[in-house]
């Protein structure tokens, strides 16, 4: 499997995928090694992953500078992506004992009543390419934590990366035979999927999540999936301060190039103040840098080819119905996967742009009369991730965001996550959730214990 840096399109590393074999062969270590991490205290698992994290942080300039080579993002968003691990790694290993001990619901002079968080056993997790460290953070650190196996395969557009993690895991003490990796693209998933695992937690598209719940639905075990999102965008007419907003929007949109299942996808402004704020939008969007990602720019490449096209696409469709481009609409010539950061304005939802997930540096602003109309095109979309409400009146926004059926919910601020809260989505985004309580306990089975004294 040949790894290609996006920025340059040359072949960086080649990679041995797995086998049948070789995969059942991991799994029969796992089952194994599985029995013993069990019987380890969740104090030295605890340990354990803090060693993980203090590890990353030792070694960040060298894991972000593989990051950098195979996903296409600038070094200083690596960076920032491997310090993010580490701030989820805390708040879950800080958290650890008081979520995942027995819990004493009820207890009197002849009774007591128990939960008891016992490990599902051996997990796969098929994790994504545009958050490596973070979004696998959110499913391999507390599976680990609960006293679980792991085979993890990383996206083939980031197993590099997935190989440094399953380094300084092992030697942060976490067993061969407790962390295991699969590397190779979708046959090597396919293959996951017909093994027997006692849970499945994957992170990607709708339609691929959908697959994999499709196929191991008859095994009876837990399948969680972190799906991708239209994320909407709401700006009131009471906002104070427009260019602030402007910028930390665009950024909300653009961060990444919008790779990121929370990017911001879509914008809807309040008429009164839809003239200025795109002027802003426009402004801010105009002065960044795009260019090799190992120098100082906010732009780097895209990580998938494909999806060079699938944006042009989205443009193209958007231009023979009406749209304009303020900013951007093409490829930049030359190698690497480079696309030009586009906002479109008189967009509206026949549009592709305004329905279908970019997963790219694009973006459609729409102009709306009032609050009900942009709730009722904010909810208008098959996907349920998070939503945004930028207003100077909490009241009002938290109205609107009450009204809308995604997991998440932002008044002034985007594109966010916080190891303390539920990360989960709704309709095509999936079901199910990580971090928090709920994100410790998810690779749990809960078991009642009545005992009478």
């Amino acid at each position: 499997m040949k790894i290609i840096n996006p920025a340059t399109e040359q072949v960086i590393a080649d990679l041995k995928e797995d086998s049948s074999a070789s995969l059942n062969g991991k799994l029969i270590q796992l089952i194994q090694g599985q029995k013993k991490w069990n019987t380890v205290s969740l104090k030295e698992r605890v340990a354990v992953l803090q060693k993980f994290s203090v590890l990353l942080k030792e070694n960040i300039e060298e894991l972000a500078r593989v990051l950098t080579c195979e996903v296409g993002k600038p070094l200083q968003q690596s960076r920032n992506e491997v310090n993010g691990a580490c701030a989820r790694i805390k708040w879950l290993t800080d958290n650890a004992e008081k979520f995942l001990s027995d819990e004493v619901m009820n207890e009197d002079a002849n009774m007591k009543e128990v939960i008891r968080y016992e490990a599902l056993g051996v997990i796969c997790n098929i994790s994504a390419w545009n958050y490596p460290y973070l979004v696998g953070t959110n499913v391999f650190v507390p599976a680990l934590l609960a006293g679980n196996a792991v085979m993890y395969k990383p996206s083939e557009f980031s197993s590099l990366t997935g190989l440094e993690i399953g380094k300084f895991l092992k030697q942060a003490g976490v067993p061969d035979d407790v962390f295991q990796i699969a590397i190779g693209a979708g046959e090597v998933g396919k293959t996951l999927l017909e093994m027997n695992f006692d849970g499945y937690y994957f992170t990607g598209s709708y339609k691929t999540g959908q697959y994999i719940y499709e196929k191991v639905a008859h095994k009876m075990v837990p399948c969680q999936l972190e799906l991708g999102g239209k994320d909407p965008l709401y700006v009131a007419d009471d906002v104070a301060d427009i260019k602030s907003i402007a910028a930390g929007t665009a950024d909300g949109a653009f961060y990444n190039n919008g790779q990121s299942c929370c990017s911001v996808e879509r914008i809807y402004v309040h008429e009164k103040v839809y003239d200025a704020y795109v002027d802003e939008f426009v402004k801010e969007v105009k002065s960044w840098k795009l260019g090799n990602p190992n120098d100082e720019v906010y732009l780097g490449a895209i990580t998938r080819k494909p999806q060079l096209e699938f944006v042009e696409g989205q443009v193209k469709d958007a231009i023979s119905k009406g749209a304009k481009i303020l900013s951007g609409g093409k490829r930049v010539e030359g190698k690497g996967y480079f696309f030009e950061p586009t906002v479109l304005v008189d967009v509206n939802h026949n549009m592709s742009v305004m329905r279908d997930e970019s997963f790219g540096p694009i973006i459609g602003i729409q102009k709306v009369k009032n609050d009900e109309e942009a709730i009722q095109l904010m909810n208008d979309t098959e996907y349920g991730l998070t939503s945004s409400v930028y207003s100077s009146n909490q009241v009002r926004a938290e109205k609107i965001l009450s009204a809308m059926n995604s997991g998440t919910g932002y008044w002034n601020c985007c594109d966010r996550v916080s190891a303390a809260l539920p990360w989960s989505g709704r309709k095509h985004s999936g079901f199910g959730a990580t971090l928090s309580h709920v994100g410790l306990r998810a690779f749990t089975h809960p078991k009642g214990l009545h005992l009478r004294k």
